[in-house]
């Protein structure tokens, strides 16, 4: 007679933990959101100039880099609330940055 034994179950996945935060992500966002909106204001000065060499996609790229910026810096700040209030879901790391 045999006697055949299981394998233990595996432990579920765990992923490894995130590298520690190496740069001031606020320190290279904030400044890079007000480039692209300074070349937009700058740019609008220039809209006759823009339209008749069709370079008009300079202006709408300084636009969308603005408000991909925005959108960059409401999720850095949405993620450092939730860390905040210890939601467990929350990147941790948005708390160790010092501004």
């Amino acid at each position: 007679m045999t006697s055949e034994r299981s394998a233990p179950a595996p432990a579920p996945y765990q992923p490894p933990a995130l590298p520690p935060v190496t740069t001031g992500v606020w320190h290279v966002a904030v400044p890079g959101t007000i480039i692209w909106l300074v070349a937009f204001v700058v740019l609008l000065f220039f809209i006759p100039q823009l339209q008749s060499n069709d370079a008009m996609i300079w202006l709408w790229t300084c636009l969308a880099g603005f408000l991909t910026g925005l959108l960059g810096l409401s999720v850095y700040g949405w993620q450092r609330r939730a860390a905040r209030l210890g939601k467990r879901s929350a990147n941790q790391m948005a708390l160790d940055e010092k501004f």
